[in-house]
């Protein structure tokens, strides 16, 4: 080749080389190797954001589930205290109606007590014993039933609780706080601290002032 020819190539050489570039450019584009690793690239790129997605779907399923079972086992302890106290409720206040009778006996034993005529010196012996033997088989009574939760209160002095004193009538005084349980009839029974029987009581009402 000659020196005009290397600085004023045909037309032919330019179309020469230009088919051998495009032919270069064919071939890396074209070759079977690089396809399939960019095929492998792309595929190992989807498999990694559809692993991505699966594990935070994973989560939030694991998530979810967690709170879930959170409410249920709080919801069960609820339940099982709810039921623990009805039982507790049924063993301490199952006995109740047998409660109010026995607490009946109790008021007519107290009442056969106070029939009974004041002690005086030369009272007869017999009515002495007599007195002390009711008086002592009321203290065993009462001592069986305080055991069994079963208490007696005597409001004489304190001040009327509506929740456990039933008022009979109300009297002026001038000793006492209007408002102040002044009379006894029956004492307040209680079954483990809930209210069996109320006390029936008089009341004191302040005195009118005269006119």
């Amino acid at each position: 080749m000659t020196q005009e020819t290397l600085l004023n190539p045909s037309s032919e050489d330019i179309s020469s080389s230009e088919t051998e570039k495009n032919e270069g450019h064919d071939t890396i584009f074209n070759d079977p190797q690089i396809n399939v690793e960019n095929a492998e690239k792309a595929e190992f790129s989807n498999q990694s954001e559809n692993t991505k997605t699966t594990e935070k779907q994973l989560r939030a399923d694991l998530e979810a589930m967690k709170e879930k079972w959170l409410r249920s086992e709080a919801e069960n302890q609820n339940l099982r205290a709810r039921h623990k106290k009805e039982l507790d409720d049924t063993r301490q206040y199952a006995i109740q109606k047998f409660a109010r009778d026995v607490v009946d006996a109790a008021e007519n034993l107290r009442r056969g007590v106070d029939s009974l005529p004041k002690p005086t010196e030369n009272e007869d012996p017999i009515l002495t014993k007599m007195r002390e033997g009711f008086e002592s088989t009321e203290r065993s009574f009462l001592n069986i039933l305080e055991r069994n939760g079963i208490v007696c209160e005597d409001p004489t002095g304190a001040p009327f609780d509506a929740n456990k004193h039933q008022a009979m009538s109300e009297q002026p005084s001038t000793e006492h706080p209007a408002g102040t349980v002044i009379q006894s009839w029956t004492p307040t029974w209680t079954l483990n601290g809930r209210l069996l029987k109320p006390a029936m009581v008089v009341v004191a009402k302040a005195e009118q002032e005269p006119k």
